[in-house]
């Protein structure tokens, strides 16, 4: 919204529910701002419901570890003296997994 107002652009909406909502005015921003929450926090929940029940039917077993399954590599590499960043560069993983794979 900042970037439209920079740029001197307004939505106007002409009938929402009964109501015309216009991004120029404060109101119609306090709006519009509302009802983009209600939409996210609708969006998560159907997002959950989803998880929860493909889990249920055993679909659902979430991301696979990435830097992880490379522990001996990342061992392997910072044995043979290479830094941490250097190690993450080449793996294609943060310097944080590389740190975690390590402890």
């Amino acid at each position: 919204m900042n970037d439209l107002d920079r740029r001197g652009i307004a939505l106007r909406i002409l009938d929402f529910a009964g109501e015309t909502i216009n991004t120029k005015s404060v109101t119609g921003r306090l709006q519009l701002a509302m009802f983009a929450e209600f939409e996210r926090t609708m969006m998560l929940e159907r997002q959950r419901a989803g998880i929860t029940e493909d889990k249920a039917e055993g679909k659902y077993a979430g991301r696979k570890p990435k830097a992880m399954n490379q522990k001996d590599s990342i061992r392997a590499l910072a044995a043979d003296g290479m830094t941490r960043a250097a190690i993450a560069s080449q793996l294609g993983i943060s310097e944080q997994s590389v740190y975690r794979a390590l402890e």
